[in-house]
C-alpha cells in the first residue's frame, strides 16, 4: 500500500512538549529549516496559553537565535482578534505558524472558523510549517484529545473528544505521553475507533509530518505510535460507562529520533529505510 498523494505542500511538526529552548533547540531548529527558503518570518500564536506574556518572549528570543527575521508574537484571545485583518496579513507573511502549548479546547473555540485559521491551511497548502507543542499539538489532527484522567482511561467514556484544527486526518495526538503516563488513553480511542492512528509524544520528542504523510521522529524523546487497525476484538461496544475496556491484538511501537513511520501503509521504518523513502521522495 502506498501513500496517498497529497495537495498540502507544507510540514506539520508535533511537539509533545518542554522542547529546548535555550540550548541546542534540536527540535526548534528543525522546524525552521523545513521553512520556505523565501520565507524566514514566524508567527508564535499563543491562544492556548493562560501565560503568554511568559511564553512568547522565549520563543520569539529561540527564533531569532535561529535566524528568522521576523517573529510575530500573536496572542489571540477571543474570536474577533481572530477575524483581524492584520494578524491574518502576518500569517500569510509567516514561513513558520507555530502553537504554543496550554488548553487545545481554547484553540478550537477561538480559531475554529476563523479568517486565522483559514490563512494557516492555505500556508500549509502553499508550502509552510505548521508547528506546535503540547496542546498546541494534540488540536493539530481533525480529531482530537480534550480531557481524560491517565491513570485509568480505559474505560467507556474516559476520554473526551471532540474536533480540531484539522490540518491532517486519520491520527490522535496525545502529549507529555510517557511522563504522565497516558498509553491508556490512546489505547481507549483506537478501541473506540480502530482505523484512527494513535501517536504518542513524549516531552523533547516531535514528529514532523511529511506532506505524502511519513511521520520522521525528531529530539531526544520517544514517539509511540498506537495501532489498532487490525484489532481483533473489543467489548467496548456492548459496555455501559465507566466499565472497564477489553482489546484484543492492539499493536505499539516506540520510534526514537531517525526512525519513521508510513501512517497509510501502517509500516514502521527504521532509520535506513527512513532516509530511502524520504530521498525517493526528494526526487520524485
Amino acid at each position: 500500500m502506498t501513500s496517498r498523494p497529497s495537495t498540502v505542500r507544507g510540514h506539520i511538526v508535533a511537539i509533545g512538549g518542554a522542547e529546548d529552548k535555550t540550548s541546542e533547540l534540536a527540535i526548534l531548529k528543525r522546524v525552521f529549516e523545513l521553512a520556505p527558503e523565501d520565507s524566514h518570518e514566524v508567527s508564535v500564536i499563543a491562544t492556548a496559553s493562560s501565560i503568554p506574556d511568559q511564553l512568547l518572549p522565549s520563543y520569539e528570543a529561540a527564533f531569532k537565535r535561529l535566524g528568522a527575521s521576523q517573529v510575530h508574537a500573536l496572542d489571540i484571545q477571543d474570536r474577533q482578534q481572530a477575524a483581524e485583518a492584520e494578524v491574518v496579513r502576518l500569517i500569510q507573511r509567516s514561513g513558520v505558524i507555530f502553537f504554543t502549548g496550554g488548553d487545545q479546547l481554547r484553540l478550537t473555540t477561538v480559531l475554529g472558523g476563523s479568517a486565522t485559521l483559514r490563512a494557516v491551511r492555505e500556508r500549509l497548502r502553499a508550502g509552510a510549517v505548521v508547528a506546535g507543542t503540547s496542546a498546541g499539538a494534540a488540536a493539530m489532527p481533525s480529531t482530537m484529545i480534550y480531557n481524560g484522567a491517565a491513570s485509568d482511561a480505559l474505560r467507556k467514556g474516559a476520554v473526551n473528544m471532540t474536533f480540531g484544527l484539522g490540518f491532517v486526518r486519520g491520527m490522535v495526538i496525545d502529549s507529555h505521553f510517557l511522563e504522565r503516563g497516558r498509553f491508556t488513553r490512546l489505547m481507549e480511542v483506537g478501541a473506540s475507533n480502530p482505523e484512527q492512528l494513535g501517536v504518542g509524544l513524549g516531552e523533547d520528542a516531535a514528529v514532523i509530518i511529511h506532506p505524502d504523510r511519513i511521520l520522521e521522529t525528531i529530539g531526544p524523546g520517544h514517539v509511540i505510535i498506537i495501532d489498532s487497525r487490525d484489532l481483533a476484538s473489543s467489548n467496548i461496544a456492548e459496555l455501559e460507562m465507566g466499565a472497564p475496556v477489553a482489546v484484543e491484538n492492539m499493536i505499539l511501537h516506540a520510534m526514537v529520533s531517525g526512525h519513521g513511520y508510513d501512517v497509510d501503509a501502517r509500516r514502521y521504518l527504521v532509520a535506513e529505510e527512513l532516509e530511502a523513502v524520504l530521498a525517493r521522495r526528494r526526487q520524485e
